[in-house]
């Protein structure tokens, strides 16, 4: 009996000392096998919106530790300069143009992600990863005719997530309430939700005709029902014990991240905090409102640091900051007048919201996809300003060698050398799109193709991108894209031309 529990003692000694299963980087050092993933993403903040990209009059600290301390990409995009495409392809690793209902959708469209294709969450589900979303989803929910006072699905959990708390569409958009696996939080059955966006429900005040109950005035096309007296798209009637509060919307979300964190530390664990910053209506929670001195849109940008500062606070708390890659972006560039009047351009001053780039949101032009980008891995990625070329959707190809995953059929590309900062030599090509738009970048040069339409949208005064002839441009020589070399280098432009139509094809 006593060389049995000698035995057990030596052997429990044995597993309490033993090293964690790791792999080996190019430089030979070792990382662990499964370490958890988080990716942060934000809503229409620019690539100039932070101080670490350049701006001056935002000071965000705490993006600002995370591109000292991991690699800051100069040219990381997102697939599209809008919010569904681009979110669409960073769980499917799958160009969005090629879903032709990959388009900005509405609060009550079908889920967009057949749940047989391969996702990002379910790729990490199968690698052994317990798996969640918190925030902004806009990638449809059900069938169609979803029943919002009853179990939602399909919807994130049927995509791979095992965890799901969310709004359904965005914050301007109804229904304004939150959805937690499927289900509406705080749902009184005898006050049933109704949503449409076709028509209002009788009785149902709206922006348009009551505007004696705005606290937040309409510019365009948000002038639907009021919620906590700001006019939304779309209309909606019931849920009031539901509805959210716009203002607590960050807290809100940031709560559920760090409760994630707490409940799955012990095992390898993927989170993708979708924040709603800095996507209309904004409206910073009264610690923040006035601290920028540049409105509502400076002053969610620093509401949005000031979370992301006190998750990773959560993450070295549950001491598993140094065992997780953490991932920052942005879905597409940046917007100013985005539907409400709220000093947005009135306070901008110097500020430049995209930075050196032309364009911004719904644009083809380099300020509508090319976003913030960090990665981020306490101790095992060294500090560095990367210009490589990469995306959104080829995190789904890199995580996955990273996991010892599984994808095929993708147009991911395997970029881990390069998010990891052992490397620098990118992708060659990446199309990119805006509302169905596309444009090619290969190496240094930019091509867009001519398009029929305004060359400024007229509610967002964005330029679109569109001409009527070809536009190249040397991106080396000219961030800015000012001047059109279609005419001086006719050989590259048709080599390009090639290129986005072969790609398009295959």
């Amino acid at each position: 009996m006593q060389k049995q529990l000698v035995h057990i003692s030596v052997m429990t000694l044995f597993l309490l000392t033993a090293p964690v299963a790791c792999k080996k980087d190019k430089k030979g050092e070792q990382y662990p096998e499964k370490p958890n993933i988080v990716i942060i993403y934000t809503d229409d903040l620019g690539y100039g919106d932070v101080s670490c990209y350049g701006a001056q009059k935002i000071q965000t600290p705490n993006i600002d530790r995370l591109a000292k301390e991991g690699v800051k990409f100069t040219s990381g995009y997102a697939s599209s300069a809008t919010c569904t495409p681009s979110r669409y392809a960073l769980l499917t690793g799958s160009y969005p143009w090629r879903n032709k209902k990959a388009k900005i959708l509405p609060g009550t469209a079908p889920l967009l992600i057949d749940t047989a294709q391969q996702t990002l969450p379910e790729m990490l589900r199968k690698a052994g990863y317990y798996t969640g979303i918190v925030g902004k989803w806009h990638l449809g929910l059900g069938t169609g005719n979803v029943d919002w006072n009853g179990h939602i699905s399909p919807g994130p959990n049927e995509v791979g997530f095992d965890y799901s708390f969310i709004m359904a569409a965005t914050q301007d958009r109804v229904p304004t309430v939150y959805i937690e696996n499927g289900n509406v939080v705080g749902l009184d059955p005898e006050d049933p939700i109704a949503v449409s966006y076709k028509e209002n429900f009788p009785g149902e005040p709206t922006g348009l005709e009551n505007p004696e109950m705005l606290r937040m005035k309409w510019h365009h096309g948000h002038n639907n029902s009021i919620v906590n007296g700001i006019p939304r798209i779309g209309f909606m009637k019931g849920g009031d014990q539901a509805r959210w509060i716009d203002e607590d919307m960050a807290d809100r979300f940031l709560e559920k991240a760090q409760s994630y964190v707490r409940g799955h530390k012990d095992s390898p664990f993927f989170l993708y905090y979708a924040m709603q910053q800095p996507h209309v209506p904004r409206t910073p929670h009264p610690r923040f409102a006035g601290t920028t001195g540049l409105g509502p849109r400076g002053d969610v940008i620093a509401e949005a640091d000031w979370c992301i500062g006190e998750f990773l606070k959560t993450l070295e708390e549950e001491g598993v900051l140094e065992n997780t890659l953490i991932v920052f972006t942005s879905d597409n560039g940046p917007v100013l007048n985005d539907g409400y009047y709220d000093d947005a351009v009135e306070k901008l001053g110097d500020h430049k919201p995209a930075g050196r780039l032309r364009g911004g949101k719904y644009s083809l032009f380099e300020g509508g996809t090319r976003v913030p980008f960090i990665t981020y891995w306490k101790g095992r990625i060294s500090p560095q300003v990367s210009d490589a070329l990469v995306c959104q959707m080829d995190l789904l190809k890199s995580v996955s060698r990273l996991v010892g995953g599984e994808t095929t059929g993708t147009d991911s590309r395997d970029m881990l050398d390069e998010f990891l900062g052992q490397n620098t030599k990118g992708r060659e090509t990446l199309v990119l799109e805006a509302n169905g738009r596309t444009a090619i970048r290969m190496r240094n040069w930019v091509m867009i193709p001519p398009y029929e339409g305004p060359g400024i949208s007229r509610n967002v005064n964005i330029e679109t991108g569109n001409a009527d002839s070809y536009q190249l441009y040397d991106l080396k020589m000219d961030i800015g894209q000012w001047e059109n070399l279609a005419k001086t280098y006719p050989d590259t432009l048709k080599q390009m031309i090639t290129r986005l139509d072969s790609i398009k094809k295959n």
